[in-house]
């Protein structure tokens, strides 16, 4: 054989093992960011992890909508907390193919047999009959952010709806001052003052006590500080909340009347969100103040930018924390305390960098 033969053969054999040697390093550099990326997954997500754990207890959580980061902020609270006691909370529903309504939710897990039920009720008889339906199965049922006072459940861990209508009635005076002084300043009579509308949006298929009882408490506000009847009226528009698009078809109608509100009082986050959307929507920054419910991220920020006056931020991760408290007290003592609050904070122009500031620290 010629040296030149050889010399080719050699080659050959010399990148024929470069090859291995580097699909060798290329397959062991893919399977090591592989399993990296997994652990890391598995790591960032407690669920999976708690899946693989004996459980003493599991409870499931029933919400309108396991979807919005409100009800998300309440799941983690009580997950949170349920896990400090080797306890599972599952958000019934998201698991499913498809959407349930409350009261199917609450078909399926008095049939699952579950240890508790933390339940958004309402005062309708047919959720007054599941719940009692489960108690009489054992199953005890907490009542959560919506009350059914004429069921037998355990407790309701909620918030204080008089309270919450003060810190808006607060709010809406502080509207009615500016206009007076706007007012004053261009016409210098009294006589010539308008009337503030203010518009309430009410779940149009809920019955529920709360919001009648925030309403309430708005309205004493106002009357206590010195405005009168003439300055103010509030009317009531119930908001079709069966889904998303619902909503804001039916804030849009409110806009496209004749007769549009200088304030909108929201009681929940979508109606919040929908409603800023429709006032830039229809240029009208600046000339109706939104008052919101809940902190998210995107109702935060319309704050600072102007786009909503204020909101009620709800400390949501509270509101589970105290179910599971609810439900773990009554398994280890035999009662419970009938009634749980969480805290509330107003936030608007004067505080709203505060509180970012607190968000961005944590």
């Amino acid at each position: 054989m010629s040296i030149i033969g050889e010399e080719e053969i050699y080659k050959k054999k010399i990148d024929r093992q470069y090859l291995i040697l580097m699909l060798t390093l290329v397959f062991m550099l893919v399977t090591l960011i592989a399993g990296a990326l997994f652990f890391r997954f598995y790591k960032s997500d407690p669920v999976k992890q708690a899946e693989s754990r004996v459980y003493d207890k599991y409870y499931v959580m029933i919400t309108d909508n396991y979807k919005s980061d409100f009800w998300k902020s309440v799941y983690s609270g009580a997950f949170e907390a349920a896990q400090e006691e080797n306890i599972y909370v599952e958000l019934f529903g998201e698991q499913f193919s498809k959407d349930y309504s409350e009261e199917e939710l609450m078909e399926i897990a008095i049939a699952s047999k579950v240890d508790g039920i933390i339940v958004y009720a309402s005062e309708t008889l047919e959720m007054s009959r599941l719940i009692n339906k489960a108690v009489d199965a054992g199953i005890p049922v907490v009542t959560l952010y919506g009350d059914c006072t004429k069921s037998d459940r355990l407790s309701f861990v909620g918030v204080g709806s008089y309270s919450i209508g003060k810190m808006y009635g607060g709010q809406i005076i502080d509207i009615i001052k500016e206009k007076r002084r706007e007012e004053l300043i261009e016409s210098e009579t009294i006589e010539d003052r308008t009337q503030v509308k203010i518009t309430v949006l009410v779940g149009a298929d809920a019955q529920d006590a709360g919001q009648n009882i925030i309403i309430s408490g708005l309205q004493d506000a106002i009357n206590q500080d010195n405005v009168t009847d003439s300055e103010f009226a509030v009317s009531i528009v119930a908001v079709d909340n069966t889904n998303s698009f619902s909503v804001e078809e039916s804030i849009r109608d409110i806009f496209l009347g004749d007769d549009i509100p200088n304030v909108i009082v929201c009681l929940n986050e979508l109606s919040t969100v929908c409603t800023y959307q429709a006032v830039v929507d229809f240029n009208k920054v600046g000339e109706v103040s939104i008052l919101g419910y809940y902190d998210s991220e995107a109702i935060v920020n319309a704050i600072e930018r102007g786009g909503v006056y204020a909101t009620i931020a709800i400390d949501a991760a509270q509101l589970g924390q105290y179910s599971v408290s609810a439900l773990s007290d009554y398994y280890e003592f035999g009662n419970t305390s009938e009634y749980y609050l969480a805290d509330v904070t107003l936030i608007n122009q004067d505080n709203v960098a505060d509180f970012l500031k607190e968000e961005e620290d944590e």
